[in-house]
């Protein structure tokens, strides 16, 4: 267990917190706040608690050198409208210079600053130790809530927690609770659902869920390597020729474990891989040639359904097929819609599955979706997530 805020005094400190503001944007405008918004719980305790709060954050990829398109300033304006209170935008392209620490000191309990863009610094992805001291001197505590980010040994998320007592926000601190619960000591049967396109992506996942999972269920372009390796007909879907074996492999692991992988036994196939193409549905021993499956077909949403129904805890990580096109959507609705009704404890592993949720508005009936996708994928592997391992224990 690690700290969280509400395990140190904060009172008139200077508290400097890593949140994960990186939201998109267009023509300088922000289209979705939902991270700005999960940050705010966190921000409201501390000024509640009499803190003096410095916020931190990278935006998009400007590569270790200012960028205007990618400045954090449309960010301290919409957290001033959230907070109803000013938040000073310390615009600086060198993100920590002495005046900069000389007005941290000058800070007032409850008031809030938010630096410039994190990687407008080499030195940030680089974990570089005196950048991590340049962030670290303006504050007397450091708070980790970009769950987002804690996969990467950054100065932000890593080097900073070497010189400040480090502990997590409440972003964070729900993120390991669902994710560890899930993981370390599940409601039963325990269904892992996996998706995406490649199994080399997902190795890791597979072997540790072989681990802790009653059942795994495999979707998504990688079901094709699984099915080519058990010798079913699989037209030009998405295979990779070079993990036959390990899909084999995983498949053995799994039935000496005694964990039950389901695979599809149906598709609904596509002439070309596009938006608009033919379509038709194929059984998984019976795939036309020169089609490919580009999302499971009705027996298998049935098949997983069922499975789904049945679950004690469900989590679920990487999309059933395409469903960024709209005829190939199904699957993945399916199974959002059955983690939506199921009485099971539901966790959305980030990225395309939380976006998917988001899309066909299961989002307030799922346990919990992640924040970061690529860390809740760590996490799946039982990886150490450095900006977790960096914070104080409990």
């Amino acid at each position: 267990m690690k700290k969280t805020v509400q395990d140190i005094d904060v009172q008139g400190k200077r508290v400097i917190v890593r949140c994960d503001f990186n939201v998109p944007m267009k023509d300088g405008k922000i289209t979705d706040d939902t991270r700005i918004v999960a940050a705010m719980p966190t921000v409201k305790y501390l000024i509640g608690r009499g803190a003096k709060v410095i916020l931190m954050s990278h935006l998009g990829r400007p590569k270790g050198k200012p960028n205007h398109e990618f400045t954090l300033e449309p960010v301290a304006e919409r957290i001033s409208q959230l907070l109803e209170k000013q938040v000073f935008f310390a615009q600086c392209d060198n993100v920590v210079v002495p005046e900069i620490v000389a007005a941290t000191k000058d800070l007032n309990p409850g008031d809030v600053v938010l630096l410039e863009n994190l990687r407008f610094r080499p030195e940030e992805e680089a974990n570089d130790p005196v950048f991590a001291q340049d962030l670290a001197s303006l504050a007397d505590i450091y708070v980790s809530d970009a769950f987002g980010t804690v996969h990467r040994a950054h100065a932000s998320t890593a080097g900073i927690a070497k010189y400040l007592p480090a502990v997590s926000g409440f972003l964070i601190e729900k993120e390991l609770k669902f994710l560890g619960d899930a993981l370390n000591d599940p409601k039963r049967p325990f269904v892992a659902i996996l998706g995406g396109s490649k199994v080399s992506d997902k190795i890791g996942v597979i072997e540790n869920l072989i681990e802790k999972a009653d059942t795994i269920i495999i979707g998504g372009g990688m079901a094709y390597t699984f099915l080519k390796a058990n010798g079913k007909k699989i037209g030009t879907s998405l295979c990779e020729d070079d993990k036959l074996d390990l899909a084999i492999e995983l498949q053995k692991k799994a039935e000496e474990k005694g964990v039950k992988m389901l695979l599809p036994v149906d598709s609904k196939c596509g002439d070309e891989f596009k938006d608009g193409c033919k379509t038709c549905y194929a059984d998984s021993d019976d795939m036309p040639d020169g089609w490919m499956g580009m999302d499971i077909g009705p027996k298998t949403i049935e098949l997983y359904a069922e499975e789904i129904k049945k679950a004690g805890t469900v989590v679920w990580n990487g999309p059933m097929g395409v469903f960024e096109f709209a005829d190939f959507q199904d699957g993945t609705k399916a199974v959002a819609k059955a983690m939506a009704e199921s009485n099971a404890v539901t966790v959305v592993g980030g990225g395309d599955s939380a976006a998917a949720v988001k899309e066909f508005g299961f989002e307030d009936k799922i346990t919990h979706i992640s924040t970061g996708g690529g860390a809740s994928l760590e996490f799946l592997e039982g990886k150490e997530l450095p900006g977790v391992a960096a914070l104080e224990d409990k």
